[in-house]
């Protein structure tokens, strides 16, 4: 079976040229040929931010590019013909498509509504800091310009829970409604995270479960995607999103889904999973911040303990192991970006051990000419080596804290498969490493380049791999090596 190999599709500064979904269509037999089988799209709904909106500030999601709304007909990536050719080209080639989804909230109103609230603490919002008062929030969807097509739905307050701006004011602040109490099922970080941003759902409300669950059936049989990424998990009732996933999958019963719960604490994510019955997979948050650390310790980073208590280690099935993302790239609000030094490093340890589904960054694989970021130039390699290479038994060599190890046996399905990974961030060295009798005698090399020679495995499958310091080199059997060397 050939692994799976997810890309996100998209960086937080694309042009806004509204060639985004062209761009994806034409790509994607490159892709293919690269060794990437999944893709994840960015949202395709009309936006606040109109032809400006990278799809998070949700305002139409029956809009996938159609109507004149918010100044624009095109989405910033382009139009719904255009958005429906790109999925299609994917799979053409064999690439599952995976779509956004943003269930949290709504922006970019067309009306306000007079609404009592009761205003909590920014960092407790279980503490109340007022009584009942009125203010004016921004609540009603009307959206003229789509009139009333696919759905007759209107949002008004009573959909939503709470907001942060009161319009006759100009204030900001955290406003709960009267009679809405904030989601209990939700994420404890600042007492209770149900309200992330814009006019929040009211996932108790049975209109509301009704019209998102009308919603995602529709847009399933209008875009026949493969499965979906799920926003911001965390802030949305746990049962609510359980529950969605199953009305979804009523159409498509293997539709794959991944959730961002962006939480360091591996138990809140094993939690989730609990809850949701593992209705999805969730990215592996804890990882990357141990990426981080390594990367930022100046050698003095654990490796032997890198994936202790994540989820990659904790339930395998269920994690997505990623670098980066648009959220931690630079200028975003959960800026944490992985150093370029270091990159090789944890996409070799995301793209070539055996557990996980790892997930490439579109900034890292094209470059994020916004911030003078270049591509990882080792990242194609990387890809393809999975995609040809990277099968068969694995076996650990975390037995030091600053040069660690893992091999892959390669099986017989995947000729002149298996692998050997070493790496550092530290000084240079050696570690005696076992391949699996099925190489024995034959001779690696490091595909990367960075290590001259070969390593010839002995006839019980051992042999001694090298790397420079700082870095990973990946040895890979002399034919691989032939052949990437001519694909590349």
């Amino acid at each position: 079976m050939t692994n799976r190999t997810m890309m996100q599709f998209f960086e937080w500064y694309l042009p806004e040229n509204r060639l985004h979904w062209k761009r994806t269509a034409a790509q994607a037999a490159e892709l293919r040929r690269a060794g990437i089988n999944m893709v994840w799209l960015p949202p395709a709904y009309k936006g606040a931010a109109g032809a400006a909106s990278v799809g998070y500030d949700v305002y139409d999601m029956y809009d996938l590019g159609e109507f004149d709304q918010k100044g624009t007909t095109a989405t910033k990536y382009g139009t719904k013909e255009a958005y429906l050719s790109a999925v299609k080209a994917l799979q053409q080639e064999g690439i599952q498509v995976l779509c956004d989804v943003v269930l949290n909230h709504r922006m970019g109103a067309d009306g306000t509504e007079q609404v009592m609230v009761t205003e909590g603490l920014e960092e407790n919002r279980g503490q109340d800091i007022s009584g009942q008062y009125p203010i004016t929030a921004w609540t009603k969807f009307n959206f003229p310009g789509r009139a009333g097509a696919y759905s007759n739905f209107q949002w008004n307050a009573s959909h939503f829970s709470g907001t942060d701006w009161d319009a006759s004011t100009s204030r900001k602040g955290i406003f709960r409604f009267d009679g809405k109490p904030w989601n209990r099922e939700t994420d404890t970080e600042k007492g209770n995270y149900d309200y992330l941003m814009g006019a929040d759902l009211d996932t108790d409300n049975p209109e509301v479960v009704r019209e998102t669950q009308n919603w995602g059936k529709w847009y399933q049989e209008t875009v026949h995607m493969d499965g979906f990424r799920m926003d911001a998990v965390k802030h949305i009732s746990f049962a609510f999103c359980r529950d969605w996933l199953a009305a979804m999958r009523e159409q498509k019963k293997d539709l794959y889904v991944v959730g961002e719960y962006w939480a360091r604490e591996t138990e809140k994510l094993t939690h989730y999973l609990d809850v949701t019955g593992r209705s999805l997979s969730l990215f592996d948050v804890p990882l990357h911040f141990r990426f981080l650390a390594a990367a930022t310790s100046n050698g003095n980073y654990d490796l032997s303990k890198l994936f202790e208590h994540t989820l990659t280690e904790t339930d395998p099935e269920h994690s997505v192991t990623f670098v980066d993302n648009h959220d931690t790239q630079p200028g975003q609000a959960l800026y944490s970006f992985i150093p370029a030094w270091f990159k090789p490093i944890a996409y070799a340890m995301i793209l070539l051990r055996d557990v996980g589904t790892p997930c490439v960054f579109y900034g890292d694989y094209y470059g994020i000419p916004h911030d003078g970021v270049a591509p990882v130039l080792e990242l194609p390699r990387l890809i393809k080596i999975r995609e040809r290479y990277a099968y068969g038994p694995e076996h650990q060599f975390f037995d030091d804290g600053s040069l660690v190890g893992f091999t892959r046996e390669g099986d017989l399905e995947h000729p002149d498969s298996g692998t050997a990974v070493l790496l550092t961030d530290s000084s240079g060295g050696s570690k005696r490493m076992y391949v699996g009798k099925r190489l024995a005698g034959c001779r690696m090399a490091d595909a990367l380049g960075r290590v001259p020679g070969t390593v010839e495995i002995d006839a019980e499958g051992w042999g001694t791999f090298s790397v420079q310091g700082g870095s990973v080199s990946v040895w890979v059997t002399e034919p691989a090596l032939e052949y990437l060397y001519l694909y590349f």
